[in-house]
């Protein structure tokens, strides 16, 4: 059986899925037509129903989770994990400014507009060109990805750690993206997938946890071998092996927030999460 699988070329994604998509294990009996793209265009592509399998921003989740249920492997999500302001000098109010935000659905959308809900002059743009827009002078922007170990060396200043903010504010882990599988794909094979990323990540870390592999290099659009790992550590933690109750309480919180500010109540699905139990929301 064949699936559509789409995830990023970002180091965090291609660690993950390295194993599973280049049949270093066992896939029994699964194949994958893989694509990859920036994070916004697989939120758009979920917005779609394109893909059968996908990574996508927790900050898209409630639009497509009447197409899509989340894995409980795959996620990005954790403490000291978030996206962060910055500009290229000392700012008083981050309202008088243009921000460059790394697409309309991201969650680093919603956590600027949760930081600063009146902050309306934006501009989206793709993850990686918001370090120039920044430098120029344009502006200012939210990072995501491996620019927040970069953006300090091309002259650059944090303003807000978003995810510290949503942290202290919250009380609650930082969910970023996760893994969705079509609710229209059979259960067995639903857990079947769950499952092989899991041992993907597993068989990441027994063989490159250390060395990024020939496949995440290859994508990695020339970063350092350092600047890699640095990534892969930060966004590839049990909660990818696993999201846990804690992990999906955190992303129920984000829910219900997307909720209250779009004044909706559309999330009453049976469920959420792959294999969900009675209390999942």
């Amino acid at each position: 059986m064949k699936l559509s699988l789409g995830f990023s070329p970002c180091p965090n994604d291609t660690f993950i899925f390295d194993a599973l998509v280049n049949k270093k294990i066992n896939t029994g009996g699964l194949d994958f037509d893989v694509v990859m793209a920036d994070v916004e265009t697989l939120n758009q592509w979920a917005l779609e129903g394109k893909l059968d399998i996908t990574k996508l921003s927790f900050g898209v989740l409630s639009k497509v989770l009447d197409q899509y249920i989340v894995l409980n492997s795959g996620s990005a999500l954790g403490k000291a994990v978030g996206p962060l302001l910055i500009s290229n000098k000392e700012i008083d109010h981050v309202e008088d400014y243009l921000i460059a935000i790394p697409g309309e659905h991201t969650t680093a959308h919603l956590l600027f507009s949760l930081a600063y809900p009146n902050a309306k002059n934006k501009v989206f743009l793709k993850y990686d060109e918001i370090e120039d827009f920044v430098v120029s002078g344009k502006g200012i922007g939210v990072i995501i990805h491996e620019n927040r170990f970069t953006y300090e060396s091309k002259g650059l200043i944090k303003i807000l750690d978003l995810g510290d903010h949503w942290e202290k504010k919250m009380n609650s882990h930082i969910p970023l993206g996760g893994i969705v599988v079509k609710r229209s794909i059979d259960n067995i094979i639903s857990l079947q997938v769950d499952q092989l990323i899991r041992k993907s990540i597993e068989y990441a870390y027994e063989h490159h946890s250390k060395i990024p592999s020939e496949f995440v290099v290859n994508n990695a659009q020339e970063m350092s071998n350092e600047v890699m790992l640095k990534h892969i550590d930060l966004y590839v933690n049990e909660y990818s092996l696993d999201l846990g109750e804690d992990g999906k309480a955190s992303i129920c919180k984000l829910l219900n927030i997307q909720q209250t500010i779009n004044n909706t109540t559309n999330l009453q699905l049976n469920k959420i999460f792959l294999c969900s139990q009675a209390n999942d929301k």
